[in-house]
């Protein structure tokens, strides 16, 4: 880690100043829809993030020779996936012991 580099705040390109400075005046509240039951029925709670794999995978650290990175990496993207293709076939080649 650099300490000595200075982190820079990313600008939302907006006034925030003048969005923190406005006051919602009561008249802006007519504007706004009524919520319905059938409406409340039809909603749908995102809670993000990506959804869940049904083949799950274990994270682990490993370390590999050069030059075997490097001819994966230069497959381009999706590397690590088809390094993980090679050794699975590997595995089903040989089987398990």
């Amino acid at each position: 880690m650099n300490a000595s580099k200075t982190a820079s705040v990313p600008s939302l390109g907006s006034d925030l100043a003048k969005v923190d400075a406005h006051r919602i005046a009561a008249s802006e509240y007519d504007e706004l829809p009524q919520l319905r039951d059938d409406m409340l029925a039809r909603a749908k709670v995102n809670r993000g993030g990506r959804p869940k794999s049904a083949a799950t995978k274990v994270l682990l650290s490993v370390r590999y020779s050069p030059e075997v990175v490097e001819y994966f990496r230069s497959t381009g993207e999706g590397w690590q996936a088809r390094m993980d293709g090679v050794l699975r076939e590997y595995v089903a080649q040989h089987g398990r012991r």
